[in-house]
């Protein structure tokens, strides 16, 4: 199969790529043009697009600019895929679309599932517009899955890549309360099932995350036990807002989502860390 693959650089991509060319599937890196722009030229003669390009979320404090950024970074890009693939002669079979559990806002304790309603925050409208930007390549009959990741564990990048550091020299610890409910998946398996959702007929959100969500304070735990290094400081509230400031941190690493797979475990998808345990023993040494 050949694969045309945006983001291929990033965390995720990076791990993709050569899994999908292990697989015996020839990638196609779509890279952006002088302008900024994704170079569809890249895009015609793919049987499958995985599209994984965006502004990174905890790269800037959300400033107006870098929120608007963070937005068309993610519609712009798609809405300029489904568009393209859309008018081809010789379409895709597949269209993979990034999206997170941001989708979701922040829900406490509530069990979330793909047919769970959105949130009202700034992430879950950028999701919200981030997914129905798909739209014309649904249109032309093209399969479209979202792919709503969570937390990524691993240790070359994501949401822990600023916080290992202190994590491997005994300063780690849960976050303000650490009752908060974080949806995790082992970077293994974020790659694991987006070679799955390539080879099923599956269509819509996807949940690409853990079986098994844990709160902050226990994933914290998960993290100290990998690395034989105590948890004991916890982080208070005011601690991630001073990095991120106050919306992004309480969006990020406050924010409460108790997400499951369902989609994936009814496909019969078998994850490989299906316990935080197994991840970030794998993942983080």
């Amino acid at each position: 199969m050949r694969v045309a693959v945006t983001g291929s650089h990033g965390f995720i991509g990076s791990a993709l790529v050569p899994a999908l060319e292990g697989k015996g599937h020839e990638v196609v890196r779509v890279t952006r043009t002088s302008s900024g722009e994704l170079d569809v030229g890249a895009l015609y003669g793919a049987d499958a697009i995985v599209h994984l390009a965006g502004e990174g979320l905890a790269s800037h404090r959300w400033t107006d600019e870098h929120k608007r950024a963070i937005l068309e970074s993610r519609t712009k890009g798609t809405t300029l895929i489904a568009e393209t693939i859309a008018g081809m002669e010789r379409k895709p079979s597949v269209f993979l679309s990034g999206s997170a559990i941001g989708y979701y806002g922040d829900r406490g304790d509530e069990r979330l599932t793909e047919a769970s309603s959105h949130g009202a925050d700034f992430l879950a409208d950028v999701c919200v517009q981030w997914e129905a930007a798909t739209q014309a390549a649904e249109d032309a009959g093209i399969r479209v899955a979202h792919l709503r990741t969570g937390i990524v564990v691993g240790k070359s990048g994501g949401a822990l890549a600023k916080t290992l550091p202190l994590f491997k020299l005994g300063l780690g610890g849960r976050i303000a309360s650490g009752k908060q409910w974080w949806s995790w998946i082992s970077l293994t398996d974020e790659v694991g099932a987006i070679e799955f959702l390539l080879d099923h007929d599956i269509s819509g959100p996807v949940n690409l995350t853990g079986p098994e969500p844990v709160t902050n304070a226990e994933f914290t735990k998960s993290v100290g036990r990998a690395l034989h290094r105590p948890t004991l400081l916890p982080v208070p509230k005011f601690g991630p807002a001073l990095v991120l400031g106050r919306e992004a941190s309480e969006a990020t690493a406050l924010v409460s989502q108790r997400v499951e797979p369902t989609v994936l475990a009814a496909a019969g998808y078998r994850f490989t860390h299906p316990t935080v345990d197994e991840a970030t023993k794998a993942e983080l040494t």
